[in-house]
């Protein structure tokens, strides 16, 4: 299924289970004015084509307990394929560091680190330092507070216009 082949209900579908991941078979059918089973069989059909690829939890970890939020840019001292391999090996399996983005520009990376607090997220970056997995330069900014953290995708204004 590729973009050209959603249709206006599919992008309700998709926008109501990005806004409530528990919602009802007959919730989402309402909202989307199908009766149950033609909506339930469309849900299916993204689901296979691996567009929804899957339903989470979102915590409100602040809520459970203090934590630092912080944006690190990282430059490789190296840049050939097998050092972003080993570095992008190794930041997989590291729990705290929850997003991680090769980006252009200035810098090779972008991480988003979630640590219990700044002495955490320093542990963090020196056994990460102590690896060798090829950091020439990091620069750290720790969130002092979150503006807008959407997950929800603005679908409709993402695909290419009709004509």
């Amino acid at each position: 299924m590729t973009s050209a082949k959603l249709d206006p209900i599919d992008l309700k579908i998709l926008d109501a289970i990005q806004r409530d991941g528990r919602i009802t078979k007959l919730a989402l059918a309402e909202q989307v004015g199908l009766s149950p089973t033609p909506c339930w069989m469309r849900l299916r059909k993204l689901e296979k084509a691996g567009i929804v690829s899957g339903y989470h939890a979102r915590i409100a970890m602040r809520v459970v307990a203090p934590v630092a939020t912080v944006l690190m840019e990282v430059t490789l001292a190296n840049h050939r394929q097998a050092d972003f391999d080993r570095f992008e090996r190794v930041i997989r399996d590291v729990p705290e560091i929850v997003a991680c983005w090769s980006v252009g520009g200035g810098v090779d990376y972008l991480l988003k680190v979630i640590a219990r607090d700044i002495d955490a997220y320093q542990r963090l970056v020196d056994g990460l330092l102590d690896r060798e997995i090829g950091i020439d330069r990091y620069f750290t900014y720790i969130v002092i507070k979150t503006v807008k953290d959407q997950v929800a995708l603005p679908i409709a204004e993402l695909l290419p216009a009709s004509s």
